[in-house]
């Protein structure tokens, strides 16, 4: 590696964080909410709670860390990623009738992604801009106008390409993550108990337990799925 590439990994390491890992870092805002917010029957409770942060968990780690991580990331076409390059690469070498099913399927899921793009934002912003209820409820009724006016100016700066989104959203995302980690942390050591969350046998009787609210909940319309989607999606924009 040359002087200027090793000088420039830091940067470049910085910059990934504000574009790539927004959605990662932000899904925690909502996802534990919509567990727990009644809608699936499951309050604030111990085992609701033990069992969903075991689920989202290991959820991760199958679908994201070994699926994604270490297959579906090889799956690229000369460094583009998504759906539409999956179509192509399975497209290769098949008959006139197998392309044109790949490409009705992969329209398809074309839609289903572009779709899913426009509304995450727009959760995001919005769950976070709820925050200010709890801190003054007064500002109830600004909270959709606030989130038009973040929105607008997130898909101004947009415009301008990652590179300048990643330099801008960096530090933010750096900031975010950060005080992510020290409450965190400082939640484990007053409630080391949520530890136990990390053992698989959770998951697995809290599913086999309430299997027919889970499957929904871990599904597209489902609350867990929410976690999942932020990462998945970068494959959908590898560049």
């Amino acid at each position: 590696m040359s002087t200027d590439n090793k000088q420039s990994l830091p940067a470049i390491t910085l910059a990934a964080i504000g574009v790539v890992y927004g959605d990662i870092g932000t899904s925690p805002l909502y996802t534990l909410r919509e567990c727990l917010s009644g809608q699936f029957g499951f309050g604030v409770e111990r085992d609701a709670v033990f069992g969903f942060l075991s689920l989202i968990f290991w959820l991760l780690i199958f679908v994201v860390s070994i699926k994604y991580l270490t297959f579906v990331m090889r799956a690229d076409n000369a460094g583009e990623g998504g759906i539409l390059t999956l179509m192509s690469l399975a497209g290769r070498n098949t008959s006139a009738r197998t392309t044109s099913m790949l490409v009705i399927m992969g329209l398809i899921g074309g839609s289903f992604f572009y779709g899913e793009v426009v509304i995450t934002p727009a959760i995001s912003v919005m769950s976070a801009i709820e925050g200010l209820e709890i801190v003054a409820p007064q500002l109830d009724t600004w909270i959709v106008p606030l989130s038009i006016i973040v929105l607008t100016l997130l898909f101004m700066i947009q415009k301008h390409g990652t590179g300048m989104v990643g330099k801008l959203f960096a530090p933010i995302m750096l900031t975010w993550f950060l005080i992510l980690a020290v409450l965190g942390l400082r939640s484990i050591i007053a409630n080391p108990e949520v530890l136990h969350a990390l053992n698989p046998v959770w998951a697995v009787r809290f599913f086999l337990e309430y299997k027919n609210r889970i499957v929904y909940c871990i599904g597209r319309g489902g609350a867990v799925d929410y976690r999942r989607r932020g990462v998945v999606r970068r494959y959908g924009t590898l560049r």
